[in-house]
């Protein structure tokens, strides 16, 4: 393995220490799931390089979600990343781009409200039209906390004007962008997107599941937490600041089984690309060649949702699934070792710091949907 490692270093530019990181990482990738059955031996070691897919450099799943909305409206996408773009300026205390990023926002919502008005379909455009009233009237109170160089004010308001931002941007998405495979059709689908409480042993999160990538991912969880399939469950599998992984029914199948059909209900590994207009589906991105290209939803923020699967099966998942807990040194951004290779289907958006306390042992108390569940479609 050092051999390889060695060639990696002189490819990418890595430090040593990344590497041996990097390389402890895979070792962690390839058993996302079950139990023992995954092991060093089994590591496919040419060429490494594929294991390490550009990813995506966005650390905020708020942002990520955001940005993966099936939407083509340049304005309010200009006011997303603008904002954005305003916490590196925070971060380094540099007021002057800040105040010139304010005042491109506020040009935005002068001259092109009308052209974003127009992208909400007719029976959402009141809605956006109290979206962009909001917006306006908080553009003078962070003015204000600019000039006063209040970072925590000024923080708060460039939030609570992203809040804005996202609904008006979901308010935009018309209709379903793709049809998912027929192939597919006994499974249940996420036709668009659900948030749910995940209350556990040691605190509650709360998390969005994004159909609008990940639809048969999406559809699958969403429909066993309607059924209570994970409450009172344990977590299995703890790895340090890595994954945090549970959803194991301890049965002999080590999955759901379908009430109806008796049967192991096997999810497909489901990844929607940037620049594609629907998933791929029942292969790694790495299989085909793809292993360059970047997913919609990456594995780049703290608390992401990955679906498990055996080793040697992208089409073997059920009910495992994982939190990605996001190690800067072993996943640095744009090193990502997992995607392509596992489905995300959401992110933590809320009490992220409860996963800082969970470990192997700790339970689901419950987890329950409380918005979008109207988004789920069971098979005919």
């Amino acid at each position: 393995m050092a051999k390889e490692m060695r060639v990696m270093n002189r490819r990418l530019g890595l430090g040593w220490s990344t590497l041996v990181k990097l390389g402890w990482g895979l070792m962690v990738v390839v058993s996302l799931w079950f139990g023992p059955a995954a092991s060093a031996s089994a590591l496919p070691m040419e060429p490494l390089v594929a294991y390490l897919p550009p990813g995506n450099a966005i650390t905020d799943g708020r942002a990520l979600l955001r940005y993966s909305l099936p939407i083509d409206n340049a304005d309010i996408r200009t006011i997303q990343s603008t904002l954005e773009g305003m916490s590196d300026w925070l971060r380094s205390k540099r007021w002057g781009p800040i105040g010139k990023d304010l005042t491109k926002v506020e040009r935005i919502l002068m001259r092109s409200r009308e052209t974003m008005l127009a992208a909400v379909p007719d029976g959402k455009r009141a809605a956006a039209i109290s979206y962009l009233d909001d917006m306006e009237s908080q553009l003078l109170p962070l003015r204000e906390a600019i000039d006063l160089r209040d970072r925590e004010i000024v923080y708060l308001k460039r939030e609570a004007l992203l809040e804005d931002v996202s609904r008006i941007e979901e308010l935009m998405v018309q209709g379903f962008p793709y049809e998912v495979p027929a192939e597919y059709d006994a499974l249940p689908q996420l036709k668009g997107r659900a948030t749910v409480e995940v209350k556990t042993s040691k605190g509650t999160m709360r998390a969005v599941i994004d159909g609008y990538s990940a639809p048969v991912t999406g559809g699958n969880f969403i429909d066993l937490v309607q059924r209570g399939f994970y409450d009172n469950m344990e977590f299995n599998r703890a790895e340090d600041n890595y994954v945090l992984q549970t959803g194991d029914p301890a049965g002999p199948a080590d999955g759901f089984i379908d009430p109806k059909t008796k049967a192991y209900r096997a999810i497909p590994l489901e990844v929607l690309v940037e620049g594609d207009d629907a998933p791929v589906y029942g292969n790694t991105l790495e299989s085909i060649g793809r292993f360059l290209d970047a997913p919609v939803l990456p594995f780049s923020a703290f608390g992401t949702l990955g679906m498990a699967r055996p080793n040697t099966d992208p089409n073997g998942g059920s009910s495992q699934f994982f939190f990605f807990l996001f190690e800067p040194e072993m996943t640095p951004a744009g090193l990502n070792l997992l995607d392509g290779r596992y489905a995300v289907f959401g992110y933590v958006v809320e009490n992220k710091e409860v996963l800082d306390q969970l470990t192997q042992g700790d339970r689901i108390e419950s987890i329950r949907v409380i918005a979008g569940a109207e988004n789920l479609v069971q098979p005919s």
